[in-house]
């Protein structure tokens, strides 16, 4: 079957926009806010759209998530990433709904408080928005800091948790 994608994708609306997930063999490989965050992360690996039984769930456990039945996702996941990512990710995943932590405090649960910076990059390399919550990490002031999905997607997921919605560092400065 040479050319045919190995990743199946569902598009879903959300109350924080269009969301992609998108399936490799028997896992979840990825969660996107849009086709476009989803195309630059597969590049040449196209995702075709597609229907699967886990396809279904995960859209149904996401629905559930926004309409507040879900707190916690239970979806197999093969994340592509580094060994350090994957450490980050699992710790993020981790993190209750509702809480927030810095990246210092990340680094800590991943056994180095003074990485924050190499954690900040993989938490902005999560390729499962959502359902591994890099939205749940603030910066030390507390200011939201960046997020790949932009601010307001960031406060509208922190709110729906019943989290903290610190202003951002650049917010209310002239």
């Amino acid at each position: 079957m040479a050319g045919k994608s190995p990743f199946l994708y569902v598009r879903m609306d959300s109350p924080v926009g269009p969301l992609c997930v998108v399936q490799g063999g028997e896992n979840i490989v990825g969660v996107f806010f849009g086709e476009s965050a989803m195309r630059n992360h597969f590049g040449t690996r196209n995702p075709v759209r597609g229907q699967s039984p886990l396809l279904r769930r995960a859209v149904m456990q996401l629905k559930e998530y926004f309409s507040g039945g879900r707190k916690k996702f239970a979806l197999p996941l093969a994340l592509d990433g580094t060994a350090f990512q994957k450490k980050v990710w699992k710790a993020l995943a981790q993190v209750p709904p509702g809480r927030t932590l810095s990246y210092r405090d990340l680094a800590g649960k991943c056994g180095n408080a003074r990485a924050a910076r190499a954690v900040g990059g993989a938490v902005g390399a999560n390729p499962a928005c959502v359902v591994v919550p890099c939205h749940r990490v603030i910066a030390a002031d507390g200011s939201l800091g960046g997020f790949s999905g932009g601010l307001a997607r960031k406060r509208t997921l922190l709110a729906h948790e019943g989290g903290s919605c610190a202003k951002s560092r650049h917010e209310g400065k002239r």
